[in-house]
């Protein structure tokens, strides 16, 4: 996967904890793969837990008001 995009990532999701990339530096869009911490972008994951097996909105554009979860921001870009 590429950095940050212009739409959301949806995906199936288990449940457990899943640390979503909030720089847009990682390579494993939309999680976190630790690049904030190499490129030194001063920002950090957002750890979110799933409780139950659903398809999920992560944020591409990182500008989301709802944090992890896309909230239609990147059509206002």
């Amino acid at each position: 996967m590429s950095p940050k995009q212009n739409a959301p990532y949806v995906k199936d999701e288990t449940p457990g904890r899943k640390a979503w990339c909030s720089c847009g530096e990682s390579v494993n869009q939309p999680y976190c793969d630790g690049s904030h911490k190499s490129k030194n972008t001063g920002k950090a994951p957002i750890i979110v837990e799933i409780t139950e097996t659903k398809k999920v909105a992560w944020c591409g554009c990182k500008q989301s008001k709802s944090g992890a979860f896309c909230d239609g921001t990147h059509s206002k870009l």
